[in-house]
């Protein structure tokens, strides 16, 4: 028999780093302010039968999620269009964790890309590049939002040129990030959604709210983007992890 798969996932095992990239489901989660906690029943329990069993209530885009290119474009691709192979991606981080330190409203730029990639290598076709800002320390919605006295939210995001490149000049796969949106509040004040609008329109899927991106080298590692095969689905929360080089 061919056990090379076995060998090298014990490598796997033995050699590399495992690590976790989705915030635990609960209603403590955090998610987009415009959604519902989610909630939970239990509907079997011993005390009445020899198994449990919950009913969960939450939003498709909850905690660390997937947006399906249905989720802003009508007639797009939606999650059962995705196959295993392509939840498998090399990882490309882009760290900014500093440079948001200082400005909160900071928006990533082509730029950016071309000064990560002088030190790390062009970032490969099919690869997920992340957006690394530690957002995700924040730890609940309310301090992720970093709302000003006027209510007025701040966080990092993307700028619309890096996607650009990443997408027409890279041909990269999906992209990701700490926070609850993929532009800038500073951005969806004056453009809309135009970043988010833009990835999905290009058929690619986005993961939100990630975590531990700090704990994952700019290169080298691979991600798992998994979710459900929801028919129709233009998102589901997911789990996520990365499998990193020591």
């Amino acid at each position: 028999m061919n056990k090379k798969l076995w060998e090298q996932l014990n490598e796997w095992k033995k050699e590399c780093t495992w690590v976790e990239l989705s915030h635990e489901v609960s209603p403590n989660t955090p998610h987009w302010d415009g959604f519902p906690d989610m909630s939970m029943k239990t509907t079997f329990d011993f005390d009445t039968t020899i198994f449990q069993v919950h009913e969960y209530t939450l939003v498709s885009q909850y905690g660390t999620h997937v947006d399906a290119p249905v989720h802003f474009v009508q007639g797009a691709n939606t999650l059962e269009s995705f196959t295993p192979k392509d939840m498998v991606m090399p990882l490309c981080v882009i760290d900014k964790s500093q440079a948001v330190v200082d400005n909160h409203d900071y928006v990533l730029t082509k730029d950016d890309i071309l000064d990560w990639e002088k030190e790390n290598g062009i970032i490969p076709e099919g690869a997920f590049v992340a957006f690394r800002t530690d957002w995700y320390k924040r730890e609940t919605s309310e301090k992720m939002d970093n709302r000003d006295a006027d209510g007025n939210k701040h966080y990092p995001g993307w700028g619309i040129d890096a996607l650009k490149f990443l997408i027409e000049e890279r041909n990269v796969a999906a992209v990701g990030h700490e926070q609850s949106d993929t532009d800038a509040p500073v951005v969806i004040a004056v453009d809309g959604y135009i970043g988010e609008y833009y990835v999905l329109s290009k058929g690619r899927f986005q993961i939100e709210l990630l975590k531990n991106l700090d704990k994952c080298p700019a290169v080298g590692a691979l991600i798992f983007t998994t979710f459900p095969k929801v028919k129709n689905g233009a998102g589901f929360t997911a789990r996520c992890f990365a499998v990193c080089p020591k």
